[in-house]
């Protein structure tokens, strides 16, 4: 062999291995950004198709006119969900079907999709990744009990643990909505 034939295939070695290496990372990106929604669009329509619907939300996220709550409307919404916790104790159901509405509710104020359901979990796995397949489990919960199936009490005190979860993490994750002073941050994770 000559040794620009040699010369070649290292190159071509070294593009081929370069390329993979980037196809990699880039999934690996994708993985480490959307958590659980990169896994469940894996598993639903392949790495390949997955990768490209998740390229194509950031590209629409990008459109998004996002912006902070007031401090205001920061305390309203903290007051409400106070207000549901204690609700929960004696009509658990009710409780549940507006801490979905107070949880839609933020997410619109705060310049999320409100309309399509669909767009609007695919935006929110942007931002809010962890707590995604929670709230989806528990807006899934709220819509079949709306349709008359019956849920026990532990459904839906799973539920309202899951809307406290996004609700907090809508409402910057610094700020806990159990705070006793919810003007304090809290560290706890």
């Amino acid at each position: 062999m000559s040794s620009t034939l040699i010369l070649m295939l290292v190159f071509v070695a070294v593009v081929a291995l370069g390329a993979t290496a980037w196809y990699l990372f880039r999934g690996r990106s994708l993985r480490r950004r959307f958590g659980p929604e990169y896994d469940r669009l894996v598993d639903d329509n392949g790495r390949a198709e997955a990768e490209r619907e998740l390229r194509e939300r950031m590209r629409r996220y990008a459109e998004l006119d996002l912006h902070d709550i007031t401090p205001d409307q920061r305390e309203r919404y903290i007051g409400r969900w106070r207000a549901l916790q204690i609700q929960f104790v004696d009509e658990p159901g009710g409780a549940v079907r507006e801490a979905d509405a107070l949880t839609r509710g933020l997410i619109a104020d705060i310049g999320y999709p409100a309309d399509d359901r669909d767009e609007q979990m695919a935006q929110l796995s942007i931002d809010h990744a962890g707590p995604l397949p929670d709230y989806r489990e528990a807006r899934d919960l709220n819509t079949r009990m709306a349709g008359g199936s019956p849920v026990d009490t532990e459904q839906l005190r799973r539920a309202m643990v899951q809307y406290r979860a996004m609700i907090g993490d809508l409402l910057g994750g610094a700020w806990h909505v159990d705070d006793a002073d919810s003007g304090r941050h809290s560290h706890a994770s």
